[in-house]
């Protein structure tokens, strides 16, 4: 009995964490959301980081700030990871990948391709994220083991299964990769192929769409952490696959992402390796 009533309250903490965990990321997203739409088409400071258009805006550490203010007055212990500021280092199992606004130069220009992107992280694992694009009013929202939403609705990847089928979209670094199979060799063998390849500006969107079926993949071959955290989780629980470029375990730690439908993956991955 003694057991089972442990196992019992476990389970409540567990679930009261988690409601915890959601309530929190989705008003840190829209905290952070809010600053987009105030600075949007306005008069904003823009200065440049390292590489050609690598811009950083007075909105980014605005919306970076109100989304770290609003997990830390909740979860005050936790390690934060963020584009603008960078580590906020504890030694919590729970981390937050915050990029503030992803797609910049979009947003810097008036385009309305971006986004907020959040993803929490336990123990080495990502285990909640969310995107929102507060100008097209899609907020996507995943929890590991539970699914993908947009909007509250179940999303799920595309079943087509050939690239030449395929709707592809991709990203091309700041700084050009002078290497084998690079971004604009790869860009060149697909749409030599008539294959349709898009470049929205902002990779966290870019998996989203996958998530949701509106792409059947998306490759890139340099991201950072925050870019990816929370969109492949949502390509994940909504049943696609991401790997590496050698095809291996995705971690959000290392640079290339490949992220399909799951059934046009191998192919896909000859493309990038520079097998096809």
């Amino acid at each position: 009995m003694t057991n089972g009533l442990v196992s019992l309250v476990k389970g409540k903490t567990i679930c009261y964490l988690c409601a915890m965990f959601k309530s929190t990321l989705l008003f840190a997203t829209q905290a952070g959301a809010a600053q987009l739409q105030h600075y949007f088409n306005g008069n904003f400071k823009v200065t440049n980081k390292d590489g050609i258009n690598n811009l950083v805006t007075e909105a980014d550490h605005a919306a970076e700030k109100a989304i770290i203010e609003t997990i830390q007055q909740q979860f005050p212990d936790h390690f934060i990871l963020s584009e603008e500021t960078g580590e906020i280092i504890s030694d919590s199992e729970y981390k937050w990948i915050i990029d503030p606004i992803d797609g910049t130069v979009n947003f810097a220009n008036g385009i309305p391709l971006c986004c907020v992107s959040i993803a929490l992280e336990k123990a080495g694992e990502m285990i909640m994220g969310a995107v929102y694009n507060p100008f097209m009013n899609e907020l996507f929202f995943a929890q590991k083991g539970h699914g993908a939403f947009l909007n509250d609705k179940k999303i799920s990847v595309s079943t087509k299964d050939t690239v030449i089928k395929s709707c592809l979209v991709t990203g091309f670094p700041y700084t050009y990769l002078e290497m084998p199979n690079g971004p604009l060799d790869v860009f060149q063998k697909l749409v030599r192929q008539g294959i349709p390849v898009r470049r929205l500006g902002s990779a966290a969107i870019d998996l989203c769409w996958v998530a949701a079926g509106r792409f059947d993949g998306f490759y890139e071959h340099q991201l950072q952490a925050w870019d990816s955290a929370a969109g492949f989780l949502m390509v994940e629980e909504a049943g696609g696959k991401i790997t590496d470029f050698k095809g291996n375990y995705y971690s959000p730690y290392q640079p290339h992402i490949l992220a399909t439908n799951g059934k046009i993956h191998d192919e896909l991955l000859e493309y990038v390796q520079g097998k096809k």
